[in-house]
């Protein structure tokens, strides 16, 4: 950006820096920074570099950046428009702001939505190219624990384990807790269909929001309200369509689930493009009925991320073969299968996620050498 003045460029340099330092930070490059030109006035790179790293009230931030309150109001409010910003629901009468990530933040808040707020095209140009120089996906993904955990289909899970599935296991109980959320377009395939890449999977209506989380995309404009009926059927819809459950990795209280598919996901194409783990998987795995299985490979074609393999067996058969390595036993392939030769069983080894939000982030926080 030879135009710009080198304190101008300065101050981006310096909120990318503060981006940097949140549990999940960003891979500081000069793909990035033309992100972060087109996402921020220089108002606003400013008033984001001098961001406390927790919520902080009006008057705290004012102070940080010398602005008087009432004009700092105002670019808080634009910046929360534009997903910069997550203005908090007031505790105790007292509105708290915080910085909003890049993920999960306002790389995807940019395309809940089609606004004119920000350069669209432009942007779903660069973060695409963004996600593919090195280090950026392991800067996302890279610490033990991660963003994301895959939910399995409940409708696939074995009945003798029934009684030893766990709430946080099942989608369905997670939604009806949270008494209903949000819908907006799924952000992945919106970005895709700038760049003319989307698959026929569905855009509009798709991706769920929960309790606080969806409070503020709907009071931001960013997505709809959507009750508890609403969301089980698009639930059943995304099963029915073979897309993969990501939510939120807590047992309390997620905010988000998103209904993903290989092709168009930033996560599951971190795993099939750069190898790198991005998301948890779910409790169950696919095993194999050999008896039953043909080798016909529909189970194989509906994998988004190229776990199942169909490989040779004695007798001049094939099979199916599940890779339990990278398999985040989602259930997508078992309802491909025409023979019942796949069933979801629980794995070995159980994983239980971080309890809360907070946990979530101080663990990453930790394991990123951010604290």
């Amino acid at each position: 950006m030879g135009h710009m003045g080198i304190a101008k460029e300065q101050v981006y340099r310096v909120l990318a820096e503060r981006l940097n330092r949140n549990p999940v930070g960003v891979k500081i490059n000069e793909t990035l920074m033309e992100i972060l030109y087109r996402m921020y006035t220089t108002t606003e790179a400013e008033i984001g570099s001098k961001f406390p790293l927790m919520p902080a009230p009006l008057e705290k931030i004012a102070a940080a950046t010398g602005m008087p309150e009432e004009e700092l109001r105002v670019h808080l409010n634009n910046m929360a428009d534009k997903g910069l910003v997550i203005d908090l629901a007031p505790r105790d009468g007292t509105q708290f702001f915080m910085l909003t990530p890049m993920v999960v933040g306002f790389m995807e808040y940019t395309f809940m939505r089609v606004t004119d707020k920000v350069p669209m095209q432009e942007l779903a140009e660069l973060f695409e190219q963004y996600h593919h120089q090195p280090g950026v996906a392991e800067t996302f993904f890279g610490a033990e624990t991660k963003m994301f955990n895959t939910w399995a289909y409940e409708s696939l899970m074995p009945v003798e384990v029934e009684t030893e599935v766990l709430d946080y296991e099942r989608a369905s109980v997670m939604i009806r807790e949270s008494g209903g959320g949000a819908l907006t377009m799924c952000y992945c395939r919106h970005q895709a269909q700038h760049l003319g890449k989307n698959c026929d999977a569905p855009i509009e209506d798709i991706c769920t929001s929960l309790g606080r989380a969806a409070e503020w995309l709907i009071r931001r404009g960013f997505a709809r309200p959507a009750s508890t009926d609403e969301l089980l059927r698009v639930l059943d819809r995304t099963e029915e369509l073979g897309l993969v459950h990501l939510a939120d990795n807590v047992q309390n209280s997620p905010a988000y689930l998103c209904h993903c598919c290989g092709c168009c996901c930033g996560v599951l194409k971190a795993i099939t493009e750069s190898g790198v783990s991005s998301a948890h998987p779910s409790n169950f795995i696919p095993a194999v009925n050999g008896d039953n299985c043909t080798g016909c490979g529909n189970c194989a074609t509906r994998c988004h991320i190229n776990a199942i393999e169909i490989l040779p067996v004695p007798g001049g058969l094939e099979r199916a073969v599940v890779n339990a390595n990278i398999c985040l036993g989602c259930g997508a392939c078992i309802r491909g299968c025409q023979n019942d030769a796949l069933g979801l069983v629980r794995r070995q080894t159980i994983y239980v996620p971080p309890r809360t939000k907070k946990d979530q982030m101080l663990q990453i926080a930790m394991q990123n050498n951010k604290l």
